[in-house]
């Protein structure tokens, strides 16, 4: 009953709606299909986007409307993507298997010990034109790639990264930069 209190009645009824419409997007066999029902949700996905079996999470406290990719985005098996804020995607961007977008931190009910340490909080994550995520990464809450960064796999990005860089690392830091001409090529476009 706790739950039920900390979030009230009629977020508890949008989670069961949320819940049925993450059902119907988990489980479609191809990716096409799961990007028509993102959309029909209010996701905003540009051309020749590809969605493989994904988790969406926290959409009760934002919804698919908080999910905008560009064209020919292409995102792998098992990544948890949360929706408690917006997730922009630039064109070009590729999520390898088992990426987390976190948008929100909360470390547990409202009178949690921890609450005055760590207070809750939602904030946007944007990933850039070019720019690829390996496998097994998070992008925590307000983090930023820019355009044309290669982000190593097992990297945890938390905070907000120049174009054209290689990352890793936990917590994230530059190892590098990588060459020009990698990030003359992006043009960012995001579709609304």
């Amino acid at each position: 009953m706790k739950a039920l209190w900390a979030v009230g009645p009629v977020k508890a009824i949008r989670f069961l709606w949320e819940l049925m419409s993450c059902c119907m997007v988990e489980h479609c066999v191809f990716p096409q299909i799961r990007v028509g029902l993102l959309r029909l949700f209010g996701a905003r996905i540009g051309r020749n986007a590809i969605i493989y079996p994904v988790r969406f999470i926290n959409l009760y406290r934002g919804s698919f409307k908080n999910l905008t990719l560009g064209d020919d985005c292409f995102i792998g098996h098992e990544c948890l993507i949360d929706l408690a804020g917006e997730i922009t995607l630039g064109d070009q961007v590729t999520l390898a298997q088992r990426v987390s977008l976190m948008t929100h931190m909360n470390v547990g009910y409202p009178d949690h010990p921890l609450q005055t340490e760590f207070p809750a909080h939602v904030r946007a994550v944007r990933i850039g034109t070019g720019s690829f995520v390996g496998t097994g990464s998070t992008v925590l809450a307000g983090a930023t790639v820019g355009r044309c960064c290669f982000v190593a796999a097992g990297a945890v990005v938390n905070d907000e990264f120049p174009d054209g860089v290689l990352l890793g690392g936990v917590p994230a830091r530059i190892l590098r930069k990588l060459p020009s001409e990698s990030i003359e090529t992006g043009q960012e476009t995001i579709h609304e």
